[in-house]
């Protein structure tokens, strides 16, 4: 029987890295190295109870190092609480402090679904509904019967925690969200949102707040210019109906002996 952990035990303030880094510039150099990044304990992925569901242990020894929660050495001018994603390397930052960052392992968007830019975290729920954009039913029809919604739990697409994404006060319907399928962790497999395993959004969640700064980072790892959207899906080719032909009826030859 595995030990459930509370939702409290996921969050390992202990392991920010010291106040003492050394200076950017000098690493740059080469004259000094950057800290080495600290792992978060494998209890951060036990299984736990939260909110009467029994979130299941994630297991870790299938989870490549580099997509395990950490804290790292993170050169950036952002302030403390900004969110930085990077798809290129399939990691989420949170800025903890001066060039220090929590790091999360995630998945975004397949191709086609990319995009880039800023947004703001403006409403944030515990084990949301998932309601898939008719886009994605259109896709997809066997999603119609969650055209009304998919109750929250251990199944739903959007997993223990979601972060409502907006930019400049519209809803794109992009998402930072836990997922069932840990194992879809650092590849591309989404449609545009950002996943997360359940154990880490939970923690990312406690430690973020309502209006925090989101940074989707270029393919390339450059700084967006502005919000770049990917182009709008073509529609699936519509399936011509059905046409029933009735049977043919071979009536009996005519008696002429009447």
């Amino acid at each position: 029987m595995p030990i459930l952990r509370s939702v409290s035990a996921l969050l390992f303030s202990g392991l920010l890295l010291s106040a003492c880094v050394a200076d950017p510039a000098m690493i740059k150099a080469g004259l000094a190295e950057p800290p080495a990044p600290e792992l978060a304990p494998d209890a951060a992925y036990a299984a736990i109870e939260d909110e009467g569901l029994v979130l299941p242990a994630v297991p870790v020894e299938k989870v490549p190092d580099e997509f395990q929660r950490q804290t790292v050495y993170f050169e950036t001018d952002q302030p403390r609480g900004t969110v930085i994603i990077n798809p290129a390397d399939k990691h989420l930052y949170l800025v903890t402090g001066r060039n220090q960052a929590l790091r999360y392992g995630i998945a975004v968007g397949r191709a086609g679904f990319e995009w880039s830019g800023e947004a703001l975290i403006t409403e944030r729920k515990t084990w949301p509904t998932w309601t898939p954009p008719k886009e994605m039913i259109e896709r997809d029809p066997k999603l119609e019967k969650w055209k009304d919604g998919q109750p929250g739990g251990l199944t739903n697409p959007l997993g223990a925690r979601a972060l409502y994404l907006t930019t400049d006060g519209v809803d794109y319907g992009y998402r930072i969200h836990g997922t069932p399928e840990w194992f879809s962790i650092g590849r591309n497999a989404s449609s545009g949102c950002i996943r997360m395993i359940n154990q880490d959004v939970i923690d990312l969640y406690a430690r973020v707040k309502d209006g925090a700064k989101v940074i989707v980072l270029n393919a390339d790892g450059s700084m967006p210019s502005g919000l770049n959207l990917p182009p709008p899906q073509p529609k699936p080719p519509e399936v011509p109906p059905v046409v029933v032909i009735p049977p043919i009826i071979i009536l009996p030859p005519p008696d002429f002996t009447i």
